[in-house]
C-alpha cells in the first residue's frame, strides 16, 4: 500500500546542486527509455508529492490514486520537461495541478460523512518529508471545507512551507492573490474552527 511506503519514506532530500543533477541524469536515462532510473525518481519523490497532494484533497485514498496519477502523468511528460528548473519544482508542480483539477472537478465541499473512514478517524498524518504529524480532528475538519484556491495556498504556505512566490508562480495566479488568498484561508479557519469547538 502507498501510505505504509510513504510512512517508510527517507525524509526529503533539499535540492542541493547534487541532487539536481542526479535528478538530472535520471530524467535523461528515464526519456531514453530507462524504466529504472523513472523509479528511482519516484522513489526519491513519492513523499513529497503524496504530502502535497494529500494535503491538498484530503482523502487518503483519493490521494493515493492522485500521486499514481501525478507519476503517470509525468512520465508522459517527461519529454517536455526542459531543465529550466528543478525537476522536484517541476513534478510538484504537476502534483499540485493534479490535485487541483480534482478539486475543480468535485466543485463542491468535500463530504464529512464518513465515506472515507481514513479522513476523519486517521488523526496522525503524514507531511511532506514522510514524517507523522499531529492534527487535531477540528483541524482536518476545517481545512476541509475551505474553497480549493484558498485550501492550496493554505497548505502551501503554512503546511508545505512555500513562498508567496513559488506558489504564485507554482498556482499560475499573481502573488498578490496568494496573498489574498491565505488571508482568506486563515479567515475562514478562524471562523469554521469556532463552529467546531
Amino acid at each position: 500500500m502507498l501510505t505504509s511506503f510513504v510512512t517508510a519514506a527517507p525524509p526529503f532530500e533539499a535540492a542541493t546542486d547534487a541532487v539536481v543533477e542526479a535528478d538530472d541524469d535520471l530524467v535523461r536515462a528515464s526519456v531514453a527509455g530507462d524504466l529504472r532510473a523513472f523509479e528511482a525518481l519516484y522513489r526519491r519523490h513519492l513523499g513529497r508529492v503524496h504530502g502535497v497532494i494529500l494535503r491538498l484533497v484530503g482523502h487518503a485514498a483519493r490521494a493515493e490514486d492522485l500521486t499514481q496519477d501525478a507519476f503517470v502523468r509525468a512520465w508522459q511528460a517527461l519529454a517536455s520537461y526542459r531543465f529550466e528548473s528543478a525537476f522536484g519544482t517541476w513534478l510538484y508542480r504537476l502534483a499540485a495541478n493534479t490535485a487541483l483539477m480534482e478539486l475543480r472537478s468535485r466543485r463542491s465541499q468535500p463530504a464529512l460523512d464518513g465515506d472515507d473512514e481514513d479522513t476523519l478517524d486517521h488523526v496522525e498524518r503524514v507531511d511532506s518529508a514522510g514524517h507523522a504529524t499531529a492534527l487535531s480532528l477540528d483541524l482536518d475538519r476545517a481545512v476541509a471545507t475551505l474553497p480549493p484556491r484558498a485550501r492550496a495556498v493554505l497548505v502551501l504556505f503554512d503546511i508545505e512551507g512555500w513562498t508567496h512566490e513559488e506558489i504564485a508562480d507554482q498556482l499560475d495566479m499573481a502573488v498578490g492573490s496568494s496573498k489574498a488568498q491565505l488571508h482568506r484561508a486563515r479567515r475562514l479557519l478562524r471562523t469554521r474552527l469556532g463552529d467546531f469547538a
